[in-house]
């Protein structure tokens, strides 16, 4: 079986959102309950960092959000914002106090300026990829060679500048997407039927196209991809499951940053 990779023209559209790299205001509400041996300062700065725990959280989402829904027909060539995490750079205090009914639990209001941080992932997994061919013409093969520093798990995605997003590996024949560290290797492997073959869509009038190979690889084997229909031994995710992105940016998101990482590759197809 050969799996053709169709390939459009890819329009570079900016998928950053005015708030996705700006800092923020956002409004949160704090609580802490006061035991027979707290003072009163000590709950107080606990319903404080409850409160500035929340801004940030509420801050994350929104940076997170307006990245996603943006790049929301392909996987974004920035996954690292599902790393984003965010750091206060002013407090100011809206109102504080106990609670009218319950004596015992004080508020903290605040509001709070959050700045988006990308987190470096040199100490984490470091991922190698490449094509064995980038520049082809139609019906030229092309392979995916990859190599991690780590042992860890593989996820292969073809994107289609269309919105359609396909799952090569792992798939129905070959579910196996464990890596050993510094061994090198490709997809499809050898031996395999199927093969990456560059096609122009039909009707296509372009002088060439490209398309994108990306990589996501985690520590752990991860859930991280939804359920998509079958097509053949391969997954497929079309232009309207627009679910598909925010639920992988929203998995990502709940790992460590050491524990994943990702890596694109752009090749064109040409006359």
């Amino acid at each position: 079986m050969k799996k053709a990779l169709f390939i459009i023209i890819f329009i570079v559209i900016p998928v950053i959102s005015s708030g996705a790299d700006k800092a923020l205001w956002v409004e949160a509400t704090g609580e802490a309950l006061q035991s027979d041996i707290d003072t009163l300062k000590e709950v107080k700065e606990r319903a404080k960092r409850d409160a500035q725990s929340k801004v940030v959280e509420k801050a994350v989402g929104v940076f997170i959000k307006s990245h996603t829904l943006v790049s929301n027909f392909q996987i974004a060539d920035d996954l690292v914002y599902a790393a984003v995490r965010g750091k206060i750079e002013k407090l100011e205090i809206i109102s504080e106090g106990w609670d009218d009914k319950d004596r015992n639990l004080y508020r903290v209001k605040l509001k709070a300026l959050v700045d988006p941080v990308y987190p470096e992932k040199g100490q984490g997994i470091s991922l190698k990829l490449a094509l064995s061919k980038s520049v082809l013409k139609e019906g030229e093969e092309t392979k995916v060679l990859y190599q991690s520093n780590r042992d860890c798990y593989v996820y292969i995605f073809s994107i289609a500048t269309d919105g359609s997003v396909t799952l090569l590996l792992p798939n129905a024949t070959n579910k196996d997407n464990h890596l050993v560290l510094d061994k090198a290797y490709e997809f499809p492997p050898a031996g395999s039927p199927i093969k990456l073959e560059a096609m122009f869509l039909p009707d296509f009038k372009g002088a060439f196209a490209e398309e994108r190979i990306k990589v996501i690889a985690t520590r752990k084997q991860e859930p991280i991809v939804p359920l998509g229909f079958q097509e053949g031994m391969f997954k497929v995710y079309d232009a309207n499951s627009t679910g598909m992105i925010s639920d992988l940016v929203k998995k990502l998101n709940q790992l460590e940053p050491i524990d994943w990482t990702e890596a694109t590759v752009v090749y064109k197809i040409v006359r």
